[in-house]
């Protein structure tokens, strides 16, 4: 086991985590048959305690359960909806430590910098803090701050956590099955990206080119000449949080077009580009004064690798369109079949899962929460997902939440059905980077193929043309076709010593054992022992393949 003697004391805080929540009640056995998808139920005290036990541990634990909020196939609902909650809200830090790190990061001081900076923060989370401030020019800006250290705690929290997980993934059941250490390995990309201020940066440009079609939909544009890896000073943005639109406010707002609009954008971030704000909660959505819909804090975004958009198209059209069993069929193409996988309990607990939504009316269950239970469902039976589709789901229930709020009548399969012809056209419409890769192979091709063609006509006519076919494994082919023609060649010995002991038992001989012609006898007994020890060889090989 690969523990280090300095991390003991972290060692010691997740042990007692482990204790205290560790048991079956907690880890994957849920009933989940019970809860309809979509439903929120208040979480029980023990969940509730278990958000509060992250909370007192730090910045890294509160991020851990953050991202354990999405995994739905790891904590049961209730655990799920508790750490969903969590609030990253502490005392904020002494002006001097901000201005000690926006002079060493950025080369200035704050007076130099702007006009105005407000002395009292906007929020003080665990690892960084936000104020208002008022570029020379007059430009409302906020300038987020990394915590002094913060980085160095969460390396090493996360390098403690990491050894843990290697540990429980090589001695126990349940991180076999789930797989501890690609989840630190999640979380450690996740709260490293968080931790670099310039990738952010980099995700509101990115994010506000894929949302520029969307007239509905703006993003805070960085300034990147006061930016860096530990700050980052980007456009104000005034608005009020979604959830504090109450239903006399809605009368004033065009919901249905801000929610579609919302939804179609987040269909072509996952699906087109492969990029998508990966924590979009009502809290980081924004109604401004001009009734648009501003996206914050894209410090957590998700990649989706090209190779899963198409399959991804195919399960949210599957899963919207009510056809369970083939978006079983999909997730099991997405997934890694572990050795007890049960294929025929998965595809019949998604196409129930599916059937009871469509029968409660599919307009009135939430498609993030039926992603989120086939995860679940995943779990339970032996298949694997890729993480990029628990954080999927979870994004998408939070869509869920803020396009109800938005108007509570909108349909968001409805809109995943309608959107998705539009997201086909742009998939297999050529982009620009791969009619250039294209380009680049059909030339590599051109130039290669005179030495290839000349390479082939000399080994032709040399006679020394080979054609190797690596199909199957011949070795083990002959091996077993050798086998096979030795155990026929053995029964049709033993047969034949059978038959000719039958036809020597009518012989008439002076030479009897036991009644009969001795030589028969010795025949039959030869046979016997013949197809005994056969017996024997064919059960001995056929559990030594059962083993390998």
């Amino acid at each position: 086991m690969n523990l280090r003697v300095r991390h003991l004391r972290r060692y010691g805080e997740v042990g007692r985590l482990l204790v205290k929540y560790g048991r079956g009640d907690l880890v994957a056995d849920a009933d989940t048959a019970s809860a309809a998808p979509g439903t929120s139920p208040a979480p029980p005290p023990k969940a509730l305690e278990l958000a509060d036990d992250l909370e007192r541990l730090g910045p890294t634990y509160i991020k851990l359960g953050q991202l354990l909020s999405t995994r739905t196939d790891v904590l049961p609902p209730d655990y799920v909806e508790a750490l969903a909650r969590l609030q990253d809200d502490v005392a904020p830090m002494p002006l001097a430590d901000v201005e000690r790190v926006f002079h060493a990061e950025i080369g200035m001081e704050l007076a130099d910098a702007f006009e105005w900076f407000d002395d009292q923060p906007v929020a003080s989370a665990s690892l960084s803090q936000v104020h208002r401030a008022r570029l020379r020019n007059g430009h409302e800006v906020v300038v987020k701050v990394q915590r002094p250290g913060v980085d160095e705690q969460v390396g090493d929290e996360v390098d403690a956590l990491a050894e843990l997980a290697e540990m429980l993934d090589q001695h126990t059941d349940i991180g076999r099955r789930i797989g501890f250490g690609e989840l630190v390995e999640q979380f450690e990309r996740t709260i490293g990206a968080e931790l670099d201020y310039r990738r952010e940066a980099g995700n509101l440009v990115r994010l506000a080119e894929i949302v520029e079609p969307y007239d509905r939909l703006i993003v805070p544009a960085p300034v990147t000449e006061l930016s860096s890896r530990r700050v980052l000073t980007m456009d104000y943005i005034a608005g009020r949080k979604v959830t504090t639109i109450t239903a006399v406010g809605r009368t004033d707002l065009d919901g249905s077009c801000l929610a579609r609009q919302l939804f179609q954008a987040y269909l072509d971030q996952i699906l087109v580009e492969g990029f998508f704000h990966a924590d979009p909660h009502p809290g980081n959505v924004l109604l401004t004064d001009d009734g648009r819909l501003a996206l914050l804090d894209l410090g957590m975004v998700a990649h989706v690798p090209e190779r899963f958009q198409d399959a991804l198209v195919q399960l949210l059209v599957a899963v919207s369109g009510g056809r369970g069993e083939q978006a079983a069929r999909v997730a099991i193409g997405l997934g890694r079949e572990l050795p007890d996988f049960d294929e025929a309990a998965f595809l019949r607990g998604v196409a129930e899962l599916v059937d009871r939504a469509h029968g409660l009316g599919i307009g009135d269950v939430a498609s993030g929460s039926l992603v989120m239970e086939l995860n679940r469902r995943a779990f339970e039976t032996g298949l694997r997902l890729p993480p990029e589709l628990a954080v999927l789901g979870k994004a998408m229930l939070n869509l869920d939440q803020i396009a109800r709020i938005l108007d509570p009548a909108f349909d968001p399969s409805a809109c995943v059905r309608d959107h998705a012809d539009a997201v086909l056209r742009r998939r297999v419409r050529p982009s620009r980077e791969r009619i250039t890769a294209a380009a680049l192979d059909a030339r590599e091709l051109v130039e290669e193929m005179p030495g290839r063609l000349n390479r082939f006509l000399d080994a032709l006519g040399r006679g020394d043309l080979r054609l190797r076919v690596d199909a199957f494994d011949e070795v083990e082919l002959l091996r077993g076709l050798n086998q096979l023609a030795n155990r026929i060649t053995t029964g049709l010995l033993l047969a034949a010593l059978i038959v000719g002991a039958a036809m020597l038992t009518r012989v008439e001989t002076s030479q009897q054992l036991f009644g009969y012609p001795a030589l028969a006898i010795v025949c039959f007994l030869l046979a016997a022992g013949g197809a005994v020890l056969l017996f024997i060889a064919i059960v001995r090989e056929g559990r030594r393949r059962e083993r390998r």
